[in-house]
This record gives C-alpha cells, sequence and structure tokens, in this order.
C-alpha cells in the first residue's frame, strides 16, 4: 500500500493571510484615495478630464468676472489694459483667486470603500455641469475631474486600472 501525505501548510498560511487583507482593504483604499487625489490635482494643473479631454475654456463672462476683481487690468478708455490681457491669457479653467476647489480634494477610506470629493457647494455643478446662478440661467459646461459621471460609472480607463492596480498589489504583497 501506497501513502501520500500532502504538506499543505504553506498553502493554508498563505490562503489565510489573503482572507485576511481581502477582509480590510484600508490600506488598499487608503493608496488608491492618495493616488486618485494626486491624479486629481494633476488634473486642475492640466485643465483636463479622466478621459484626457481638454476642459472647456472659459468664457468670456467668466473672464470679465475674473477681471473686475484686480485694480489695473483697464486702461482709462475702458479697454483691458496688458496685464489685463496677460491675467486673462493665464486664467485656467476652475482656478480662482483662492484655488479653493482645487485644494479642497480630499479622501476617506474604511475597509471596503474610498471616497473622493470636495466640501465645496459648487463641485458638482463644476463636475457635471448645467444650470447655475439666479433663476438659472447661466449654463455651466462639465468640467470632469473625478474619475466618474453623474451615473457612478468611469469617466477613461486609465483611473479605473490604477484602482484595480492598488487592490491587486495590496492583496498580493507578502
Amino acid at each position: 500500500m501506497l501513502t501520500i501525505t500532502v504538506d499543505d501548510h504553506n498553502l493554508r498560511d498563505m490562503l489565510a493571510r489573503l482572507q485576511g487583507r481581502i477582509s480590510d482593504l484600508t490600506p488598499a483604499m487608503r493608496s488608491i484615495g492618495e493616488e486618485m487625489v494626486e491624479r486629481i490635482k494633476q488634473r486642475f494643473a492640466s485643465s483636463t478630464a479622466p478621459d484626457g479631454a481638454k476642459w472647456q475654456p472659459n468664457t468670456p463672462a467668466t473672464i470679465e468676472a475674473y477681471l473686475r476683481k484686480f485694480g489695473g487690468t483697464r486702461k482709462k478708455d475702458g479697454s483691458i489694459s496688458k496685464r489685463g490681457q496677460r491675467m486673462a491669457a493665464n486664467k485656467r479653467p476652475l482656478i480662482g483667486e483662492t484655488k479653493a476647489l482645487s485644494t479642497t480634494i480630499y479622501y476617506r477610506a474604511d475597509s471596503s470603500s474610498v471616497t473622493i470629493g470636495s466640501p465645496m457647494r459648487y463641485a458638482a455643478i463644476h463636475q457635471f455641469g448645467g444650470q447655475a446662478g439666479r433663476g438659472r440661467k447661466v449654463t455651466i459646461p462639465a468640467r470632469p475631474y473625478l474619475p466618474i459621471d453623474q451615473h457612478g460609472r468611469w469617466i477613461g480607463e486609465v483611473d479605473r486600472q490604477a484602482v484595480y492596480q492598488q487592490i491587486i498589489e495590496y492583496i498580493l504583497a507578502e
């Protein structure tokens, strides 16, 4: 009679480690949050959406409102000064004087999810676009900076792959 003994001690240890890692993904969720916040900051710097599309430029009305906040942007005859022209040319979409939206992106991670957002009241209208202002008469174009649309679907593939990679690396880490 032949007896075969299988020593599955290493396999059981490995499966126990995997089970432990899968039951609490908090470290992976934190890594995902940190990476997504960095990617979002890059989007503000480059004025691009998660799918690589350029954000729509500022409207003339937005530029005008921006210039009104500063002295020296107009000549005596009312035309735009060289300083005003320079400021108008350098005014990027979604970047105001305080940079409030771009500097308040945060994440919150737990054992199974990560939430990414901004506390700014106007964050959603800039992400998804829509009607704003008194009487909802102003149309704000969507300038997505978060990697999802209004239905929770991914925008572009790069962020989704980065999230999957973070999870896989965490689960398989020794």
